[in-house]
């Protein structure tokens, strides 16, 4: 089974490696040149009443101050952008785009009670949480639109395909309707390829009918060992490619979100995430080919304020 396992992986490499050399440029798809527009001139006034008139270059895709930037990676693709607690009036039409996210080890369950009346208040796509507060946002949440996100083998991926099977199934009894799963990035270093492929599945199907989102750590990988992470994950049925934890070295690059895109095809999401801080990295990162952005900083996006708590979140 292993020998086969490796054998195929090797075919598709070569195959998507031939294509990837043959390729002048990334697939055509609904990340179009429409956001190369958007240059800092274009972006109009502020509309935050404490600042009127200013254009906030340094706050990044802002959904209260800039909301234009925002929009543009809307019409350029994006399904979701990132933000966390503590933001101000969030316009309706961009609410829909941001899953609500608070990962630190260390958060409270008043914090988590804000993110989720911060949630409840915008009506966002949905909170990103650890899988041990699930039950809360699942209740109070209860009655709204408002998705709750689990991540899983969070945030090293180097735990049994077993146990994250278990945790993202126990996560989507609990109330999860999507998981984030960090995939085992020394099993896909070593070339242990049926572990990863293994992995990847159970969670897939123990996770259903929740979508799955694959956590490549690509900071962490190579060329190749990036293209069968991909691979990999879209033959094992996942919803999403993403790019990092925002708990590893490195984030996420224009280079690596246009190859993961490339490899994926449109059948399969790509996420941005980790060291997106900027509205202008969010355009590079949605030419490139992702249709979900990430933030890490997004207080200090959001706000313009730098937030001490803000640092790594894993998003």
């Amino acid at each position: 089974m292993s020998s086969d396992v490796d054998k195929l992986v090797e075919l598709i490499t070569a195959k998507v490696r031939e294509r990837l050399d043959q390729s002048s440029g990334r697939p055509a798809g609904p990340w179009g040149p429409s956001l190369a527009v958007v240059r800092p001139r274009d972006r109009g006034d502020c509309t935050d009443d404490s600042a009127p008139g200013q254009d906030c270059a340094s706050c990044g895709s802002c959904v209260v101050r800039r909301p234009w930037s925002v929009r543009a990676m809307e019409d350029a693709g994006a399904m979701r952008v990132g933000a966390a607690a503590g933001i101000g009036a969030v316009p309706a039409d961009l609410a829909k785009l941001i899953d609500h996210t608070l990962l630190r080890p260390d958060a409270t369950r008043d914090d988590v009670v804000a993110l989720c009346d911060d949630a409840r208040k915008h009506r966002f796509a949905s909170v990103c949480v650890n899988t041990h507060w699930v039950p809360l946002c699942r209740s109070l949440l209860a009655g709204t639109d408002v998705m709750v996100c689990a991540v899983v083998g969070f945030p090293l991926g180097a735990m049994t395909p077993t146990a994250k099977a278990y945790e993202a199934r126990d996560a989507v009894r609990q109330g999860a309707r999507e998981i984030d799963m960090v995939i085992n990035i020394g099993a896909l270093k070593s070339r242990d390829y049926e572990t990863v492929f293994e992995d990847i599945c159970r969670v897939v199907k123990a996770a259903a009918p929740a979508g799955v989102k694959v956590i490549l750590e690509t900071g962490s990988l190579d060329h190749d060992q990036k293209v069968i992470g991909c691979t990999l994950s879209k033959l094992a049925g996942a919803a999403f490619v993403k790019t990092s934890t925002g708990f590893g070295k490195g984030g996420a690059t224009v280079e690596d979100v246009a190859l993961m895109r490339a490899v994926v095809g449109s059948d399969v999401g790509v996420k941005a995430s980790g060291g997106v801080r900027t509205a202008e990295d969010v355009v590079r990162m949605a030419q490139a080919g992702a249709n979900r952005i990430g933030a890490s900083a997004s207080v200090a996006i959001v706000t313009g304020k730098s937030d001490s708590k803000d640092g790594k979140k894993g998003y």
